[in-house]
């Protein structure tokens, strides 16, 4: 895929596409069927997948308007071109809310399958930057000010706090099936098992439940159909994650000023020229990470805002707008923790020019060691004025390497 709206999406490939999402209902419906038929409530199961493809989406879209979404076209579609006893039972006991919920769920799973390898890749370049550059003196800056020494390792360290942050964050999303019928009572599977002569309906539905979704490797969860925490969840751990990217692109975009000059993004053929003016040098990444950085919250918003209007027990478009939300948050969360991966592999540090700065700088930079010094009425020491600064560093390495050594 590629977007000229979005350039660098053909990072996520085919993430959250129609297809892919096609492809997690399919998966979703082969869960319930299978599970119907292991409990005895189905005769049998029939295979769905291959029986509607990419060529149908259009139809299937189109034919959604009438509904609001696309599952019962799909139904439609399946029962039709599908051969078996299992055939008619496609779709039995769910509502079109329990597949289009479990499917984006898959598919963010796999959006956050994605961005957890590439935080795996931004801690270790960001491990290495910080132990090279731990006593790397520059100058810290506070409000575009300078303030008092510090080190770009200190910095690095920082900026690695931030990409340890989203992984706890994406480590603690809930990950839950969504299976309840029309009103979330699972009241039409129970009526099929009480027909089709099972003892106990309601302890074999239950089982019916964790059973597809033990087959989606999903928790099997009572039925939260206007509770809508999970994509909420979600999506607050991307925002996390582009935030601290955004963070890590601004400085790389303030620092590689020319007027700066103390770091540089690795150059690259054809990316951050000009075609009039051949000095330029963009920071092209930075500025796509800082893109995503500004748009990602307002597609959170969007999302939380749906979860307070989910009123009843199926939402009247909030629901609905969650769909495109989703997509577009996973697709873009993806490219810019791809960008923030490659920014950091290839990050160009200008050591001397930071340590430069920072001595010309020196008398603003230890005016405070100098007020301090007043205020206790001796003469301040002759040092880099660094504080605990590597007492940081170390702290925040070793939460680093214990990070990877969880992830080998």
């Amino acid at each position: 895929m590629g977007d000229l709206f979005w350039p660098g999406d053909e990072r996520a490939g085919d993430l959250a596409s129609e297809v892919a999402w096609l492809a997690a209902m399919v998966r979703v419906e082969q869960a319930w069927l299978d599970a119907l038929a292991r409990a005895g409530i189905a005769p049998g199961t029939v295979e769905l997948t291959g029986l509607v493809g990419p060529d149908d989406l259009a139809e299937v879209a189109h034919v959604a308007e009438g509904a609001g979404n696309p599952v019962p076209a799909l139904v439609a579609l399946w029962r039709e071109r599908a051969r078996g006893l299992g055939a008619a039972w496609v779709h039995r006991g769910l509502t079109s809310q329990d597949v289009i919920d479990t499917s984006l769920v898959l598919m963010l799973r796999d959006a956050a399958e994605r961005v957890h390898r590439e935080l795996h890749d931004q801690v270790t370049s960001l491990v290495v930057l910080t132990h090279a550059h731990q006593g790397t003196l520059i100058a810290g800056r506070t409000l575009t000010q300078h303030a008092v020494p510090t080190t770009f390792g200190a910095k690095t360290a920082g900026w690695l706090t931030g990409v340890l942050d989203v992984a706890d964050s994406l480590a603690r999303i809930p990950l839950p099936a969504q299976f309840g019928g029309a009103a979330g009572t699972l009241a039409a599977v129970v009526e099929l098992a009480r027909l089709r002569g099972v003892a106990d309906p309601v302890a074999v539905t239950t089982t019916v439940v964790a059973d597809a979704a033990s087959a989606l490797a999903l928790r099997a969860a009572p039925p939260w159909h206007t509770t809508r925490t999970t994509f909420t969840a979600i999506a607050d751990a991307l925002v996390t994650g582009t935030d601290a990217w955004g963070r890590i692109a601004t400085d790389v975009a303030t620092l590689s000023r020319p007027e700066i000059g103390e770091l540089l993004e690795r150059a690259v053929d054809g990316r951050g020229g000009s075609s009039t003016m051949p000095h330029k040098r963009n920071p092209v990444l930075s500025v796509l990470i800082r893109r995503a950085a500004l748009t990602a919250p307002a597609l959170a918003s969007t999302l939380h805002l749906a979860a307070a209007l989910a009123g009843d027990e199926r939402p009247d478009g909030a629901w609905h707008t969650e769909w495109p939300t989703v997509r577009e948050l996973a697709r873009r969360a993806v490219v810019a923790a791809s960008h923030t991966s490659e920014l950091l592999r290839g990050l160009r540090v200008d050591d001397a020019r930071m340590r430069g700065a920072a001595r010309a700088a020196w008398q603003d930079l230890t005016a405070e060691r100098r007020s301090i010094a007043a205020f206790v009425g001796k003469a301040p020491p002759d040092d880099d004025y660094l504080g605990a600064a590597d007492a940081v560093i170390t702290a925040v390495l070793a939460r680093a390497n214990a990070y990877l050594e969880a992830r080998q």
